[in-house]
This record gives structure tokens, sequence and C-alpha cells, in this order.
């Protein structure tokens, strides 16, 4: 039996997919998975790092770690209409968002690469942790944020608005899905494991469905008093066919996004 860290946010998509795989609601034959709970830019960072078996990173951080990991075929998150969002207190014209503070939810995430690619001469960023934007913009900490996960749902609610879709700017560029993040699984396991335990997630991700639209303990216990309406609109929005398998489609977006990122880096030298 071989024993496999596995690092993924506690956000109800991550949840719903690894609930079967890690409480054992499957058959997993050959691995044991050990669940290790985080923000994903920090599982970004502890995969530059190396320190986890398997994990769930930004696709922003993918062309660093080729020679650690190998990306996974299930267990993504990918789709349209699933981008981050800009937003502010009051209205801002899109070309003074150079001059403007942004919040960003993490250096190495695919929201500061969907942001870079759309504002390019923005440098007064700041980098937290998502589930804290939405208050540093509401309390003029900062003059905009980039929000992810649940904050989609909950910022009109606060009296904040949207400036721009991220997501829809993508697609409208690229003509691709927007490609927000996946597993990937040290490179020093077999090509033969790496299949089998991205069959086991696709496996894990088809029994949650199974059961869906009902919310199970896990889910909610790690959704930190999240309405439980809310948790379905993100799973709705987050885990979708790409999930269960990238395909032709989802392999193609996220080529193109590491192919812009490898670009960025090459321009900024």
């Amino acid at each position: 039996m071989t024993k496999l860290s596995l690092g993924f946010s506690p956000c109800p998509n991550d949840t719903f997919i690894f609930d079967a795989l890690v409480n054992k609601k499957i058959d997993t034959p050959g691995f044991d998975f050990e669940p290790v709970l985080e923000d994903v830019e920090t599982l970004n960072k502890w995969a530059l790092q190396g320190k986890l078996d398997m994990t769930k990173i930004s696709f922003g951080v993918l062309p660093l770690l080729s020679g650690k990991y190998e990306l996974l075929d299930s267990g993504a998150a990918l789709g349209k209409g699933v981008g981050p969002l800009l937003i502010a207190r009051e209205p801002i014209d899109p070309t003074r968002i150079r001059e403007k503070n942004v919040a960003i939810p993490g250096e190495n995430t695919t929201a500061n690469l969907l942001f870079s690619l759309a504002f390019p001469d923005s440098t007064k960023k700041k980098f937290m942790v998502f589930s804290a934007i939405e208050d540093a913009v509401l309390s003029g900490e900062t003059d905009c944020g980039v929000i992810i996960h649940e904050n989609r749902f909950t910022y009109e609610k606060r009296g904040l608005r949207a400036i721009m879709d991220l997501g829809d700017y993508w697609e409208r560029k690229t003509a691709c899905p927007v490609p927000l993040g996946g597993i990937v699984m040290r490179r020093r396991f077999s090509a033969e494991s790496r299949l089998q335990v991205s069959a086991q997630i696709k496996k894990s991700i088809e029994k949650a469905f199974a059961s869906y639209p009902e919310i199970t303990e896990y889910v909610r216990r790690h959704a930190q008093a999240m309405d439980e309406s809310v948790m379905r609109k993100h799973i709705d929005l987050y885990v979708n066919d790409y999930s269960l398998s990238l395909g032709e489609t989802g392999r193609r977006a996220i080529t193109r996004l590491v192919d812009i990122h490898k670009l960025s880096i090459a321009s900024s030298q």
C-alpha cells in the first residue's frame, strides 16, 4: 500500500471531489490518501517546494513545476463563466486600474495571471488570502480586488460591484474555457501509478455526483458556515465534465495559459 499526501482546499468544490477518495467511500486499491487542507496559494508554494506527493494547484504556477510534478487528467477546475472578478466599492474606468491598489489572491494564482493579462501595466498589487479581499476593498485598504471561489456569490450583497469579469476577458481573447486549477502528482511515481490515481479521483467525483444535490457532512464541515445554497452554486460552477477528464479542449486551454505565462516571464526579463 502506497501512502500519498494529498493537498486540496477546504472549498466545497475540492471537498466534493475528494470526499469519497479520502474517506474511503470508494475502493482505492494500492493507495492510501492522507489529506492536507490549505488555501490554494499555500498549496502553490508547497508545490514549488515539492512538499506533497499530490496537490491541487493554480494553473498559473504549473509552468514552474514541470520538473517536479505531472498534471493528472481528473480533479481539475475549468469552464466558462467561472473566472475571477475584479471588484471595487465604486465604478472605476478600466483604463485607470494601473493607478489603483489591487488585492490579488496570491502571486502564483491563475487569478493573478488573468489579471496581469488584462492589465499588464498594473504594478500596485497586494497579495493576500482570497477570503480577506472583500474586507480589504470594503475598508479602503485597497481600491479594488480580484475575487475567486465563494466570494463570487457574496460581493454584491456586501455592496461591492464588478469592474471586469477576468474569465470573460480570457474567453473572448482565446476562445478557450478558463483553466483555474488542477491536480498534480510527483513525477517520481510511475506513469501507471499516476493513471491509477487519476482514475480513482474520477471515481470519487462520480460517487459524489451520484448523491448530489445532497451536501455531505464532510463538505459542510469545511465550508466555514457557508450557506448550503452557496455550496451548491460553488460546486455547480467549478465541478463539471472537465473535472472528470480534461479532454482535448481542456488541455488546449491549459497549454494556451502556460504559453502566455512563459511569454510574460520572457518579456519581464
